[in-house]
């Protein structure tokens, strides 16, 4: 499998997971987003960090 056979499918299906959420429930997005800049950087960190795991366990997993 090449680059964009993975990469450009993923891509898609990011933008779509993260497009539902506004679509679906503007407000409840509004008010997420709010909190979440509030957080600290740190907060923030590892939140991206846990999802960043999360994503490599999926993919092991799945591959």
């Amino acid at each position: 499998m090449t680059l964009q056979e993975i990469f450009l499918p993923a891509l898609a299906l990011m933008l779509i997971m993260e497009g539902m959420m506004p679509f679906l429930a503007p407000a409840t997005w509004r008010e997420t987003f709010t909190r979440l800049a509030t957080l600290r950087e740190g907060q923030i960190r590892f939140m991206g960090l846990i999802s960043m795991a999360l994503g490599l366990i999926l993919m092991q997993v799945v591959l």
